[in-house]
């Protein structure tokens, strides 16, 4: 956990994203200065300020709606803060109910939690300057203001770009293929997850979300995103075969021929960010066409079978690196696809259940949502109360600071505590030191704060300390120009954000909710169950749905296991088990997708009959370990060795062309998956009986 605080992360916002939020919220307040009118800059000011975070990638349509929400949730905030804020009990009635029902949002995401958030702390922070009905509802309105400002500069440029956040999506699943096709082949590859998981997952919600932009065009990116699919499967098999290999003239063929197609997805990546055509890749595609002449000779000339195997897994892979060469060239913002629009729609098995179905499914103590809510509000509420029966100047910023601070996890909460303390604190320090000594100007104060916004912005995702300190300048300098001197508030602001800060620490450790891993393991083996079912009986649409659900439970569940190992108390034990499961679940879905890129490349289906029998002993053993894993008992999985070595007997007897080529590569995956899933459910042989309870 202490790593966390002083770890940088990688820079996830451009710096134009930046510069546009800045702006926001710079012009409004630059305006309002010039013209005498201070407090309308202010009031958009602190809207755009409080909306801008929500301006994240994804389609222009989420993108819309995500931010016009968080601005209409503002601004009623506002209005209601400025209104009761005179009548206390009012006040920790509204702080209760704005607690929890902002809390109860993180079940709909991490967008949809901060804006919760904002929600709460516009509550508390207007309710610290209270104001008749009309004084708070033009307070509302000038926040909404700030929102809808912020909301337009985000959407300023779809006209130009209408299609750049697609493009660049498709174009970062390429480079990432490309970047791990160059690098060597790890030993123990098949036990991490197949690559570019998330890169995908982003790329089915821009495309097939609910939010995704319209037009033909969408058609063209969604062919070429099954494309990048079929590639990647291509690669995955290629590299298990390279596994198999001696050194020698074939292994080193086929390394060659994995560093073309690195070299072609390079350039098909460059083509769709900068919207033009593939013809660069022209090179890399001759060399590997040579390559595969070569792979195509050693498998005419050498015995062992897994060259044949090789040989039309390359095949396969040239066929979809040309297709996607070609419709690269038609996915930039040169035009629009010359075909009907087909609707797309959200795939069943990631598809969500409407926002207020998921809020009604997490009303219960079970549901971190729900407990994180609960506590969230009643803390504030107390922390309100507190505050004003004390009296504490500025202490608005008690509630304030316990808001940030609790999150629903333990680590979240522990280093979100220590690292607002720590940028508050140095926030506070610099920038009252800057405004008292350096920079008596109105339009330096102006320009420190546009520097301090984009800080902010870049920063927080980096490290949430830095961020912190910029935020805190940020609010020390629109404090300033409200007429509240920083000098004069410096240390009480400091003491009440530790005050904040403590309270809630004490309240999380008093009523803490601990992670909950089993469950998300269990939903992880059961989505690649049925993701496994579909290579057999399902079309390409379902296997692309089951696909994508298993992507979406497998981070699930790694974000799960990253929470547990965060708690004091972990269970080292249980954290083994998931580091096991995960590991040979790798396995699993590696072999299934060799498995799958064999089925879909060929119509012959040797041993037919003896497949689908296998699959069914799968279905039921992965049944078994799913409910293994989420009630703590053996798993009791017999018969799948004798089944698979049956099926190899009748698959080895296939020795005619095409058909003994596909016995040999389904051999060989059933092989793969009955080692992974009798692993897995020895790891639960060894667990202590009762272990979920």
């Amino acid at each position: 956990m202490f790593r966390s605080l002083i770890e940088l992360k990688p820079r996830d916002v451009p710096l134009s994203v930046a510069l546009r939020n800045t702006l926001g919220l710079a012009v409004p307040l630059g305006i309002g200065i010039a013209t005498d009118h201070v407090g309308i800059g202010l009031g958009i000011a602190s809207g755009a300020l409080n909306t801008m975070f929500l301006d994240q990638p994804g389609p222009y349509r989420l993108r819309m709606q995500r931010m016009l929400l968080g601005a209409l949730g503002a601004g009623v905030s506002a209005f209601a803060g400025s209104l009761l804020g005179a009548h206390a009990i009012l006040m920790a009635l509204a702080a209760l109910i704005c607690g929890v029902t902002g809390g109860m949002l993180v079940a709909l995401g991490p967008n949809a939690g901060r804006a919760g958030l904002t929600c709460v702390i516009l509550l508390l922070v207007m309710g610290a300057d209270p104001q008749g009905f009309r004084g708070a509802a033009s307070a509302g309105l000038l926040i909404f203001a700030g929102g809808l400002i912020e909301m337009l500069l985000a959407l300023a440029a779809w006209p130009l770009q209408r299609y750049r956040p697609e493009r660049s999506a498709l174009a970062r699943v390429c480079r990432e293929l490309a970047a791990i096709t160059h690098r060597p082949i790890s030993p123990n590859r098949l036990e991490r997850p197949p690559p570019v998981t998330q890169g995908l997952l982003d790329v089915e919600q821009l495309l097939n979300g609910t939010h995704r932009a319209r037009g033909a065009e969408m058609e063209r990116f969604r062919v070429l995103a099954r494309i990048v699919e079929r590639v990647r499967l291509e690669l995955l098999a290629l590299g298990d075969i390279v596994n198999t290999l001696p050194d020698g003239e074939a292994r080193h063929t086929l390394l060659r021929l994995r560093e073309y197609a690195s070299r072609t997805l390079d350039g098909i990546g460059e083509a769709l960010e900068h919207g033009t055509t593939a013809e660069a890749t022209s090179g890399a595609v001759e060399g590997f066409d040579a390559a595969l002449t070569s792979l195509e000779e050693l498998s005419r000339a050498e015995d062992p079978p897994q060259i044949a195997v090789a040989f039309a897994r390359a095949q396969a892979l040239g066929g979809q690196l040309r297709a996607a060469i070609r419709n690269a060239g038609f996915a930039g913002s040169r035009g629009e696809l010359e075909a009907e629009e087909k609707e797309a729609r959200l795939p069943a098995a990631l598809r969500p259940m409407s926002p207020l179905a998921t809020l009604r499914a997490n009303l219960h103590l079970q549901s971190v949502a729900f407990r994180h809510a609960l506590r969230l509000g009643v803390c504030v509420c107390i922390a309100v109360i507190a505050e004003r029966a004390f009296g504490y100047p500025h202490g608005f910023w008690v509630p304030m600071t316990t808001a940030i601070v609790l999150k629903p996890d333990f680590a979240g909460t522990f280093s979100f505590g220590l690292l607002r303390v720590i940028g508050t604190l140095a926030g506070l320090v610099l920038t009252t030191a800057l405004l008292h000594y350096a920079l008596g100007n109105v339009w330096a104060q102006l320009a420190l704060l546009a520097v301090l916004s984009v800080g902010f912005r870049m920063l927080t995702t980096m490290n949430y300390g830095l961020g912190v300190m910029m935020l805190t300048g940020l609010i020390v300098i629109l404090l300033a120009f409200y007429g509240i001197a920083p000098g004069d508030t410096m240390l009480v602001r400091a003491i009440a954000t530790t005050i904040g800060c403590s309270f809630a620490l004490t309240a999380y450790a008093l009523w803490p909710t601990w992670e909950q891993l089993r469950p998300s393991l269990a939903t992880m083996i059961e989505s690649y169950r049925v993701y496994f079912s579909t290579l057999f009986d399902g079309g390409i649409d379902l296997r692309r749905d089951a696909r994508t659900a298993s992507r979406s439970a497998r981070t699930n569940a790694q974000a799960s296991l990253d929470r547990l190992r965060g708690e004091p108390k972990r269970d080292e034990t249980l954290i083994a088990l998931a580091e096991s499961v995960f590991a040979n679940a790798n396995r699993f879905v590696r072999a299934s997708m060799a498995l799958e890129a064999v089925l879909q490349d060929s119509r012959e289906r040797p041993a037919q009959d003896e497949v689908l029998a296998f699959a069914k002993r799968v279905d039921a053993a992965l049944g078994e370990i799913a409910d293994g894993l989420r009630y703590g008992r053996v798993a009791q999985v017999e018969g799948l060795r004798q089944c698979e070595r049956a099926l190899a007997k009748t698959l080895a007897a296939e020795t005619q062309g095409e058909a003994h080529v596909v016995a040999i590569a389904i051999a060989d995956a059933c092989d793969r998956v009955t080692d992974s899933i009798n692993t897995l459910a020895h790891l639960l042989d060894g667990e202590p009986s009762g272990a979920a309870v």
